[in-house]
């Protein structure tokens, strides 16, 4: 292993053409930087300096080694100077509902990642009456979240719409009891599907409760069950049906929104906020 110590007493000797003046340079004793020489020259086997009367001159092979450490020192001082800029190095906690986690990953997070290498970006993904609870106990600095209501506290960043949804040429939607898959308990989505069911509609039948979306998109393109579906995400192997008609609970419009810790936030926090805003419309249109 080359010391980094050796390569600046190497360059000292090669730049000064002098022992001497190389050893005045970088402060040591001549015999000193002697000793080093002979330790780089055992290191990589090689003559690395012809000696006269007039000075020193560089081998073929200290003229190879002299480019590399050029390059060692630049790396080195890179390094230094990238361990010193992250010392004190900031942590943005970020909750993102997890059906729409490879949405944002992919349109601006790894963005932020690549561009702001000294800030930790910790990700966590929940249904949003959870992510929502967990920003009001501080365990996040924002937060994105779905609701069917305004926010209030929030900043609204788009709506999505959801339908009822069935198999093509399926029957699930016909049977006496209705059998669903939903997204989990604290979800705003399931939420309203239970504060619309009415006494007069068919008894609902959970099947499946997941927080994957292409999970309830295969159990209905299986006819396993029927699905509030965001509008995005329906496939031509599923059927919309009409609420009304159907006798199902309506579904609002639902609304995603940023909502911030105020107690948290700092330039590199609004930078993400800045880039996820500017990402609204590709958000919108897409989350798969």
């Amino acid at each position: 292993m080359l010391k980094i110590e050796l390569f600046e007493s190497f360059i000292a000797v090669a730049e000064c053409g002098n022992l001497s003046k190389a050893a005045d340079r970088i402060c040591r004793t001549q015999s000193a930087l002697s000793l080093q020489i002979k330790k780089l020259e055992e290191s990589v086997g090689q003559p690395l300096l012809l000696r006269d009367n007039k000075g020193v001159t560089l081998t073929d092979s200290g003229k190879t080694l002299l480019n590399y450490a050029y390059k060692m020192l630049q790396l080195s001082s890179q390094a230094l100077d990238e361990i010193k800029d992250c010392q004190n190095r900031e942590i943005i906690r970020l909750g993102v509902p997890t059906d729409y986690i490879k949405c944002y990953l992919s349109s601006c997070l790894l963005e932020f990642i690549r561009e702001f290498t000294c800030i930790e970006l910790v990700i966590d993904t929940d249904v949003s009456g959870n992510l929502y609870k967990r920003l009001q106990q501080g365990e996040f600095d924002l937060i994105v979240a779905t609701h069917w209501l305004l926010p209030s506290q929030g900043e609204l960043l788009f709506e999505r719409k959801f339908h009822w949804v069935c198999a093509k040429d399926g029957n699930a939607h016909l049977r006496d009891t209705i059998p669903m898959a939903l997204y989990p308990e604290n979800c705003p989505i399931r939420a309203q599907v239970f504060a619309n069911h009415q006494m007069s509609m068919r008894p609902i039948n959970v099947l499946l409760s997941t927080p994957s979306p292409h999970a309830l998109c295969m159990a209905v393109e299986n006819d396993l069950a029927i699905a509030p579906i965001a509008e995005f995400r329906i496939t031509p192997n599923m059927t919309i049906l009409d609420a009304t008609e159907h006798n199902l609970p309506p579904l609002p419009t639902f609304n995603e929104s940023l909502y911030l810790n105020p107690d948290t936030q700092t330039e590199a926090t609004a930078q993400l906020i800045a880039l996820i805003k500017s990402n609204v419309v590709e958000l919108a249109r897409s989350g798969s």
